[in-house]
């Protein structure tokens, strides 16, 4: 998860009123300050931190429990793209081969899914840059928070649960300058389901990225100098969408028995040959669903999307700068879950209904479609913050209002169960074949979500 910014406001902008908050990262709801530009964007890249010393009795985190039936493991891959340079805004990085680091999450086997140790939320160097960030926006010390001692439910490297089968493949994005990890909470709940789940960092956008050899890579200065907030985000979005083709094809690798893995690192066994990348979906959160849905335009690979509250333009509000798909429209499965957004008129729920690229999108689309809106949820509800803020500010003082501001008034664990199902009925219909009566009409199971179409 990432505290940079309690909106991911630095997605596409408003009107130039709207534009200006967004530039000072405030929440689209309002009135929340965050981080300086100054920890933004700190150098592309330096040698992994030191590990905080905690002190006893930092707040150690955890999410909720996967309910599926299978454990889970989990693996990172370091991909290098030999065909591509580095995004134009990177810097030095401009030169030189784009490089990714993705995780694949997995259902594990039983009798060897203990074999592994718990695997952390995020790499130590990593959780270091991100904590310092987070001590900031949270107004506490740096070390109360145990970041680096945040484990998940997945164990590292465990083999692959055999029995389980041809595992469907769903690709995870997360929201704009955020790492992959973001979504854990969903992330783990579909591995339990039987899917693999790829999760890709936005390399050189991300807060911190750590690679095998130590380097923690954060944003790169050339991308927060891009002035206009549309022209910031098409600038990371147009990498983002041309990042996920690479990644297909390095799956291909792997489920045809070769390991892509820039260092060869040894892989879980039985991870390449449960791989179907025929039944490949993808879901992403604010900037990550921006680039699910372009990604499915370019690359027909990607059967079923889901969008997590993301516009469908470079702008929030502006009819005039719809990205290519939301004129296009999808012939495939698309599911649209939302909350809120600012418009000139002020604030509106964030639905075919009020978003002019959400509206187009609908409008153009002749595939499957679904529009799903939460009235007590915000932003950040579609993302880990829902269940980490809360459980923060039960053991810590944060800013007065903070957990509001950013993930609403919505029931923490039942929006969290909720949106778990939703993911999962979704992917189940769509690359499993299996009919969800839950995506047919609301569900007395789930009261704060609304069916707008």
């Amino acid at each position: 998860m990432r505290f940079r910014n309690a909106s991911d406001a630095d997605c596409p902008s408003g009107s130039s009123a709207v534009s200006v908050t967004r530039r000072r990262l405030l929440a689209r709801a309002g009135a929340l300050s965050v981080l300086g530009a100054a920890w933004a964007v700190g150098p592309a890249a330096r040698a992994s931190a030191a590990p905080t010393a905690f002190a006893e009795g930092s707040v150690t985190l955890e999410l909720p429990r996967p309910t599926g039936p299978w454990p889970i493991g989990v693996t990172e891959l370091h991909l290098v793209d030999r065909t591509r340079r580095g995004p134009w805004w990177a810097g030095e990085a401009a030169s030189r081969f784009r490089e990714l680091m993705v995780s694949v999450w997995y259902p594990a086997g039983r009798a060897t899914a203990e074999d592994g140790p718990r695997a952390s939320y995020m790499r130590a160097g990593a959780a270091a840059a991100f904590g310092a960030g987070a001590a900031k926006i949270l107004q506490v010390d740096r070390g109360a928070v145990d970041w680096a001692g945040f484990v998940v439910h997945a164990r590292a490297g465990v083999p692959v649960a055999a029995r389980a089968g041809r595992l469907p493949v769903v690709l995870y994005s997360p929201g704009m300058y955020n790492e992959r990890t973001l979504d854990t909470t969903a992330v783990e709940e579909l591995a339990s389901h039987g899917y693999a789940v790829i999760t890709i960092d936005p390399v050189h956008e991300a807060h911190a990225v750590e690679f095998p050899d130590g380097r923690v890579i954060e944003p790169a200065p050339g991308l927060g100098a891009i002035e206009e907030g549309a022209d910031r985000s098409r600038a990371a979005l147009e990498v983002r969408v041309a990042d996920v083709p690479f990644v297909l094809d390095q799956l291909a690798v792997l489920a045809r028995g070769g390991n892509p893995d820039a260092g060869k690192r040894p892989l879980p066994r039985g991870l390449g040959q449960a791989l179907d990348p025929r039944r490949t979906g993808m879901f992403g959160h604010s900037l990550g669903g921006m680039t699910t849905a372009e990604a499915m335009r370019v690359d027909h690979r990607i059967r079923a999307g889901v969008n997590l509250d993301g516009p469908l333009g470079y702008d929030w509000a502006d009819p005039e700068l719809l990205l290519p798909v939301a004129r296009t429209g999808l012939d495939r499965p698309f599911l649209q879950m939302g909350a809120w957004f600012t418009g000139p008129s002020g604030r509106l729920a964030h639905t075919h209904e009020h978003s002019p690229s959400w509206r187009a999108m609908w409008r153009n689309s002749p595939g499957w479609k679904r529009d799903l809106w939460t009235e007590a949820a915000e932003h950040n509800s579609f993302t880990d913050y829902q269940t980490l803020l809360p459980a923060l500010a039960e053991r810590l003082t944060l800013p007065q209002g903070l957990p509001a501001r950013m993930t609403g008034t919505v029931d923490p664990a039942r929006f969290t169960a909720s949106r778990r199902a939703y993911l999962t009925a979704f992917f189940d219909q769509h690359l499993r074949g299996r009919h969800q009566p839950l995506l047919d009409r609301p569900s007395p199971l789930h009261p704060d979500v609304r069916f707008i179409g």
